[in-house]
């Protein structure tokens, strides 16, 4: 195994010295290896590329991340926050530190033609399904990070449904880091649904101390099948959190998906979605809320590949002190993709001097016969409606958390499901109490 860029090496020592999975594959132990070497090659992004030129990788290049510890002690109270509330039957998968902690999850009955269950027990009954958790582009592709993970990931979730299949209760994935020394979990998972199945998928991360989450999920959604995806960030202040979704589009399939960061000293959110199926609609937004020295990153590249596609966009954001927050927006129009009806926007509040949103939208259009729009804002808090609250009798603080909260509310309020919004919005107003606004 040859070593290219030197500050790799750190990675190449912890996979030699890593324990031998015996029960692995000769396949996925060559993947593996070529998917490392990928990453000897790409070595760290730098801000002279394109896609990370607004990303400050410092804190996770000044820091060595070994492995995960196998064993940490987690009450089942840790969870209470994530919990969907009002849920009847419900599925929950459990992760501590990238494994899966089989006493703090529930697992149910699945209709017929459903699979739930971790990575590492799918590799031992179902390693067909496996075989998709892993893309090609690990080995061959320019994602230095999802590379890495594909070498050194231990564990993760797979939900796949047969045709038909319909979850009625949301699946929820609860991960949970604990550091006592920096160490880093790297998280493959796999959501697979076939013709006419749906699913809710709900995931939270959520920890305390110095740790690296690095997450990798496949989505594909099939002809007419429909999948939503919500994702909560709220790791701990010294956690770095990168993940990234691929995400492939059948015909008339329906991908909503939604992604709240409140955490991390610093974070990415890469979402790549394909809408390789005539009539697929592709629903991804968000809010990013940020304070003290927090960077946050949400890059979102939405591929139009075939016609009548639709794809909705709103993302708000929320920066005070002197985090960082940043937005990169993409949607590209294929010559074939006619018919395509596409709106991206981006909108931000800058709460203090100091703080600072770097936003980026973008259209490639290729076709001819297409409806598409972009827009970005960046400004302070509307001074007429502070000033109409505070003439109500409501003080400066509570006048402003109130315009905040309304403010981010709009990108919440695209989730559809009031328990999925309940959720987001209380996570948002715990935010929003941690410090008056």
């Amino acid at each position: 195994m040859t070593l290219v860029k030197t500050e790799t090496a750190p990675y190449f020592d912890a996979f030699r010295a890593r324990p031998p999975h015996a029960d692995e594959p000769d396949w996925l132990a060559a993947r593996r290896e070529a998917a490392l070497q990928r990453f000897g090659e790409l070595g760290f992004p730098t801000r002279r590329q394109e896609a990370w030129r607004f990303t400050n990788l410092r804190p996770l290049q000044g820091t060595s991340f070994g492995p995960a510890p196998s064993t940490v002690s987690i009450a089942h109270q840790t969870l209470d926050p994530y919990r969907l509330k009002g849920q009847g039957h419900r599925l929950i998968l459990v992760f501590v530190n990238g494994r899966f902690a089989p006493g703090l999850s529930t697992l149910g009955e699945l209709p017929a033609g459903g699979w739930l269950a971790s990575t590492r027990r799918t590799l031992g009954e179902r390693p067909d399904l496996l075989e998709a958790v892993l893309d090609e582009s690990d080995v061959l592709g320019a994602q230095p990070f999802a590379s890495l993970n594909a070498a050194f990931f231990v564990d993760g979730f797979v939900l796949a449904l047969a045709p038909g299949v319909v979850l009625e209760e949301p699946v929820q994935i609860v991960h949970l880091g604990r550091a006592a020394q920096p160490h880093a979990h790297h998280l493959r998972n796999l959501i697979q649904l076939e013709e006419g199945s749906s699913a809710t998928v709900v995931e939270s991360f959520a920890g305390e101390g110095a740790y690296w989450t690095n997450a990798v999920t496949a989505v594909s959604v099939a002809d007419r099948a429909a999948l939503r995806h919500m994702r909560l960030q709220d790791e701990g202040r010294e956690a770095i959190h990168f993940a990234l979704v691929r995400a492939a589009l059948g015909a008339d399939a329906h991908y909503e998906g939604f992604a709240l960061t409140l955490g991390a000293r610093l974070s990415r959110y890469d979402m790549l979605a394909t809408l390789a199926g005539e009539g697929a609609r592709c629903g991804v937004s968000g809010a990013y809320l940020l304070r003290g020295d927090q960077e946050a990153t949400n890059a979102v590249m939405i591929d139009h590949a075939a016609p009548g596609g639709v794809t909705r966009e709103l993302w708000k954001g929320v920066v005070e002190d002197r985090a960082h927050g940043v937005f990169l927006g993409r949607i590209a129009v294929r010559p074939d993709a006619q018919k395509t009806d596409a709106e991206q926007a981006n909108h931000n509040l800058l709460l203090s001097p100091r703080a600072t949103v770097d936003t980026k939208p973008e259209l490639e259009i290729l076709a001819d016969d297409v409806k598409c729009s972009h827009g970005a804002t960046v400004g302070d808090l509307d001074e007429t409606a502070l000033f109409y609250l505070r003439s109500r009798g409501i003080g400066e603080a509570e006048a402003r958390r109130m315009l905040v909260e309304a403010f981010a509310t709009e990108a919440i309020a695209t989730v559809d499901g009031a328990a999925l919004r309940d959720h987001l919005t209380t996570h948002l107003q715990h935010w929003l109490a941690r410090r008056g606004v």
